[in-house]
C-alpha cells in the first residue's frame, strides 16, 4: 500500500467532529480540485505492507483508547483497502472512510463520508444508500442547482453538510446563502459546518 502519512489527531470535519481519530492518509487521487488542502497526498507516498500498517495502528490505538481509524487521501479507494479494514475491525477498531464518491468498493466500513467534488459532483450511485453523511465544500462551483440535485440523489435521512473552504469568510458567506435558500425551498437535512482543526490549529 502507498501511504502519505499516519497520525493521531481529532476529527475536524463532519458529524463525528471533535472525536479522537487515527488518520491514515493514502497516496494518490483521481481528481485535481483547486481547493485541495492535501496536495502532498496526490502522488508519491511510502510503500508499506498491510501487516506493518496494522501493527503500527494497533500500537497507536493502545495510546488512544476509543479512537477510530479514518481512511482519507487523496482518494483512499484507488487502493484495495478491504484487507486493512477487515484487519482493523478484527482488532476491535472502527473505521471511517472519507471519499470523493467516484469509486466504490464493497468494504465493511463503520462510517462513510462522501464528498462529491466539482465540476461534475458525480458519485457512484451505490453510495446513496450507504453514505452516513455528505460533505460539500462551499467553493465557487457549488450552486443551489447542484445542492438541489444532490439533495434529491441522497435519501433525506442523510445529512448534507455545507463546509466552508478552509473556513474562509467568502466561503462561509456562500455556505450561509445556500443554507438559507435551501431552507426556503424546503430541502431537508441541509446543515452548516466548519473545519474544527482550522480553528484549533491542529493537524
Amino acid at each position: 500500500m502507498k501511504i502519505a502519512e499516519v497520525f493521531a489527531s481529532v476529527q475536524g470535519e463532519g458529524l463525528r467532529q471533535g472525536l479522537p481519530v487515527l488518520f491514515v492518509r493514502l497516496a494518490g487521487c483521481n481528481l485535481r480540485c483547486r481547493f485541495c488542502d492535501t496536495k502532498r497526498a496526490l502522488r508519491g507516498g511510502r510503500e508499506t505492507t498491510e501487516a506493518a500498517l496494522l501493527r503500527r495502528l494497533e500500537t497507536m490505538a493502545r495510546r488512544a483508547p476509543g479512537a477510530w481509524v479514518c481512511l482519507t487521501g487523496g482518494e483512499p479507494l484507488l487502493q484495495d483497502v478491504g484487507g486493512l479494514v477487515t484487519g482493523l475491525r478484527r482488532r476491535g477498531l472502527r473505521v471511517q472512510l472519507e471519499t470523493n464518491g467516484t469509486l466504490f468498493r464493497r468494504v465493511p466500513f463503520d462510517w462513510v463520508a462522501v464528498s462529491p467534488k466539482p465540476p461534475s459532483y458525480i458519485s457512484d450511485p451505490r453510495w446513496r444508500a450507504r453514505a452516513d453523511e455528505v460533505k460539500l465544500v462551499a467553493s465557487r462551483g457549488l450552486t443551489f442547482a447542484v445542492l438541489d440535485r444532490l439533495r434529491r440523489s441522497f435519501p433525506a435521512r442523510t445529512p448534507i453538510l455545507l463546509q466552508p473552504e478552509s473556513n474562509r469568510p467568502e466561503s462561509r458567506r456562500r455556505a450561509l446563502r445556500l443554507h438559507e435558500r435551501s431552507a426556503k425551498a424546503g430541502l431537508p437535512n441541509i446543515r452548516l459546518a466548519l473545519q474544527l482543526h482550522r480553528i484549533y490549529k491542529i493537524k
